[in-house]
This record gives structure tokens, sequence and C-alpha cells, in this order.
């Protein structure tokens, strides 16, 4: 079974930053989860990462998705 995009961006986040986001509408969470796809795609140093290790590149594209929303 395949893991939604707000599944998968959710798990990329950091714990306190996943908390944040499930408090937030669903509509929101999917819009986020949405930028944070389009982040991991346009991203040329991404690119390079995930070849060597995709949960970092996922997290860190996660990261920078959320990060003006919390801090």
């Amino acid at each position: 079974m395949a893991i939604d995009t707000v599944e998968r961006f959710l798990a990329a986040l950091s714990p306190h930053h996943r908390e944040e986001v499930q408090r937030r509408p669903r509509e929101e969470q999917e819009r986020l989860a949405g930028a944070w796809e389009a982040e991991l795609l346009k991203d040329t140093d991404l690119d390079t990462l995930d070849e060597l290790s995709p949960p970092v590149a996922e997290s860190e594209a996660a990261a920078r998705v959320v990060k003006g929303l919390f801090d």
C-alpha cells in the first residue's frame, strides 16, 4: 500500500514540526506536502543528496517548507 504524500511529508519532518503540522487542517497539510514535493523536484542539490541518502534529502526539503511557519 502506497503512503500518501502528506504521510511521507510528515515522516520527513522533525518530531516538533510534525506535531505542529498535524494540528493544522488537512487542506493546509496537503498544501504543505505539495510544496515539499515541488521543493524536492526543483532543487538540484537535493538530487545529489537524494542519491546518497534519500531520507536526508526529504528531511532537508521538509525543513525548508516549514521554516517560516514555526520560527
